[in-house]
């Protein structure tokens, strides 16, 4: 194996990562906007890892033009996409979950000020 094809082997496998953390938060997520900031941006770093390393797979001239041509349309189109979802969950009213931590309340479990 040479250099290049380990590199591959590395980028596609951190793709994968990518991708698998992107459906962890999924589904893990309170809300419609967090899972949609979720996927989009995993789905443009998940793409171009991918694509890179099965490029170095097989480097030829053709080949990194159509891997520049995936990249360029997958970054445009994810983010024209996820601002189109986020933008149909925002106009038919789907609840924004707001979760807030304070350390400077008091703690209602034990009556007692922090401190």
């Amino acid at each position: 194996m040479t250099i290049l094809t380990i590199i591959g082997n590395v980028l596609i496998a951190a793709g994968a990562l990518v991708f698998t953390t992107a459906a962890l938060g999924l589904l893990r997520f309170p809300d419609a906007y967090t899972r949609i900031s979720a996927v989009g941006t995993a789905g443009g770093i998940g793409i171009i890892l991918v694509v890179t390393g099965a490029l170095l797979h097989q480097p030829t001239i053709p080949d990194v033009i159509k891997v520049l041509l995936i990249i360029a349309l997958q970054l445009t189109t994810s983010a024209i996409g996820s601002i189109a979802i986020a933008r149909s969950a925002y106009l038919v009213r789907t609840p924004l979950r707001r979760s807030s931590y304070n350390e400077l309340t008091e703690n209602t479990d034990d009556n007692e000020r922090p401190g």
